[in-house]
């Protein structure tokens, strides 16, 4: 009996596994029609912003650091002449983003850490949208970061 308990309970374990497994699988997935394919991709455009960003990380009351960004929105060919239209109002966003993102610490210490980059591209690109709409903004780049300590 002192054998046979532990192979029971093996046993027990094994099929209640099985059970739970069959059990929470995933439905499956129907095949495509014809009709269900997607719209073909979007042609996309680079529009390079023609002036940098300046950002003054403030330390202790005074300036202690910039930090000068360049940067392109990814839109739909065609799009450019709309980005150059309503420049004035992105970088009106794009400096709130930015200075926040100071204000928090963002661009003090590793301020080029992936994790960093991610959530100030993501609130630059909800700046973006707001402003052109997301069928004109798919993503906002990058392109240039330094920062200068004083």
């Amino acid at each position: 009996m002192r054998k046979l308990l532990p192979l029971l309970l093996i046993l027990l374990g094994a099929g209640g596994g099985v059970a739970g497994g069959l059990w929470l699988r995933p439905a499956p997935v129907p095949e495509a029609s014809e009709a269900d394919h997607p719209a073909e991709p979007v042609a996309r455009d680079y529009v390079k912003l023609p002036s940098q960003f300046v950002i003054p990380v403030i330390d202790a009351g005074r300036v202690g650091s910039l930090v000068v960004l360049s940067l392109s929105i990814e839109a739909p060919i065609g799009a450019t002449d709309a980005v150059f239209q309503r420049e004035p109002k992105l970088r009106d966003e794009f400096l709130r983003v930015l200075f926040d993102h100071a204000n928090v610490g963002g661009f003090r210490g590793t301020f080029t850490d992936g994790s960093n980059l991610v959530a100030v591209r993501r609130a630059l690109l909800e700046a973006a949208r707001k402003v052109l709409g997301p069928e004109n903004a798919f993503d906002v780049l990058i392109t240039d970061i330094v920062r200068q300590d004083s």
